[in-house]
């Protein structure tokens, strides 16, 4: 990751701006580097710089309820303030010279990239694929599709490289065997003790949103499933003892990741999945249709999904995870990622015969997050789970 960041000190390469689940790999294949702001934006979060730049973004009118991402990003341009400055030595992100993003996860990052399209005068593309889907068809494979390659006049013309379909589908095997090999690293968390826990994976998925499509991802997770694997074979947790396996549904509450994931330990409570870290798990990728796969891909995402789709990828989860129970984290700045709004707590509760709880916080925004109050509901949750598991 510092290699990634160091790597956009270079003024010679040309940069593409891309949403975290946008066309990357079509976009590597002209030869762009390429930054994600949503990545950014989760650096603002982790480092806890962001509750002083939102107010920022505030005063042009922007409201705090929308995606405190955009709001922190956005906040982080306009006082040049950015941890990228004190960890690697950067004055912000690259300046980009082509913007690609794609409302398959909100509509906040059209907004987003195109208020930095106006600001730096540099061309934007944008994707909209169907949304809330129940099950993706050919139909709606097709429309994205087409979306993917009217954008290839736009980057041969900014790039300087006539569009090669064997680049294409280079990148996209790359991207595919690193998606895989994330899948089997989360997925050796089903066992018990799990080797690795919602929080750690938080941090290991770094690879997998922004180098994406490249070798460098992919002998990451190499070496990290090797050694996953190696503790499974030893019988050796990041817990000695689990009492309770947890599932965490929603965002990550960036600023709080390590007091979170000390209560938890110290509750012998194991955060073991999450839907989070399984939105960059792309089983659909296929280079021989990199294309069609693709548009597949990142458009049956579960954020995109309807939500008696999410109630059955859910449900697959908690049961593939040996789950005992659910916590929803209600994101204040992120309805499309908070699935506790529409009854599904409840349902899942009723179906699968396991609690469930909702905190309410935020990614970045800490002034919705009550620290005091999370605590409190989490270790009686996990009470709850032990007792019900005493007489179950």
């Amino acid at each position: 990751m510092g290699n990634y960041f160091l790597g956009m000190k270079d003024p010679n390469k040309k940069y593409a701006w891309c949403t975290s689940v946008g066309p990357a790999e079509l976009l590597r294949s002209f030869g762009f580097e390429v930054h994600f702001p949503e990545n950014h934006g989760a650096l603002l979060g982790t480092s806890r710089t962001a509750g002083d730049l939102i107010p920022e973004t505030a005063k042009l009118g922007y409201s705090n309820d929308i995606c405190s991402y955009l709001t922190a990003d956005i906040g982080s341009y306009l006082k040049k303030e950015t941890p990228l400055t004190k960890h690697y030595g950067l004055d912000g992100p690259p300046k980009p010279s082509i913007i690609v993003y794609n409302t398959n996860q909100c509509r906040e990052v059209q907004d987003w990239f195109n208020y930095y399209g106006k600001e730096l005068g540099v061309p934007v593309f944008g994707i909209t694929p169907p949304r809330h889907m129940d099950e993706v068809g050919q139909e709606e494979v097709n429309d994205v599709a087409q979306q993917f390659r009217n954008i290839i006049p736009l980057c041969e013309e900014v790039s300087g490289q006539k569009f090669d379909i064997d680049k294409f589908r280079e990148t996209l095997r790359l991207s595919k065997e690193a998606t895989d090999l994330w899948k089997q690293v989360l997925w050796t968390a089903r066992v018990s003790p799990a080797p690795i826990s919602f929080f750690d994976a938080t941090i290991h998925m770094g690879p997998i949103v922004v180098l994406r499509g490249t070798q460098i991802a992919k002998d990451y997770y190499t070496l990290l499933l090797a050694e996953l694997q190696g503790n499974v074979d030893k019988g050796k947790g990041f817990l000695e003892e689990e009492r309770c396996r947890i599932y965490w549904d929603g965002m990550p509450i960036w600023g709080k990741l390590r007091p979170l994931s000390e209560l938890f330990i110290q509750n012998k409570a194991a955060i073991v999945a999450s839907t989070y870290c399984n939105s960059w798990v792309f089983d659909a990728f296929d280079e021989r249709y990199p294309f069609e796969s693709s548009a597949k891909a990142y458009t049956e995402i579960f954020i995109n999904r309807s939500e008696s789709a999410k109630e059955r990828i859910l449900s697959g989860l908690v049961r593939d995870f040996n789950i005992d129970g659910v916590i929803f984290h209600d994101a204040k700045t992120c309805a499309n990622n908070s699935n506790s709004r529409f009854g599904m707590p409840q349902r899942l509760r009723e179906s699968l015969g396991i609690p469930t709880l909702v905190i309410e916080g935020d990614l970045c925004d800490l002034r919705f997050y009550s620290e005091g109050q999370s605590i409190t509901k989490m270790e009686t949750f996990i009470e709850q789970i032990e007792n019900s598991k005493v007489f179950s």
